[in-house]
């Protein structure tokens, strides 16, 4: 089981662009595509509460669990 960021496909539901929340959330443009890609290995709990203001969204429609064992069942 692993957790996963799903910025991507909540940014293509609210029609927002990356640009948008960068300025909103005050984050570097890199900083925020290292979250989008899902490469970041701790988040930042204050850049979560800033996302999930921004997009007006709660933390678990940003991240979600990944059962690795669902191919098996």
């Amino acid at each position: 089981m692993h957790i996963e960021i799903d910025l991507e496909n909540l940014l293509k539901k609210q029609n927002k662009s990356k640009n948008h929340v960068c300025e909103k959330c005050n984050l570097q443009r890199t900083q925020f595509n290292n979250y989008c890609k899902n490469k970041v290995s701790r988040i930042d709990l204050t850049i979560l509460a800033k996302l999930c203001e921004c997009l007006k969204c709660t933390p678990n429609d940003i991240l979600k669990v990944i059962n690795d064992n669902e191919e098996d069942e």
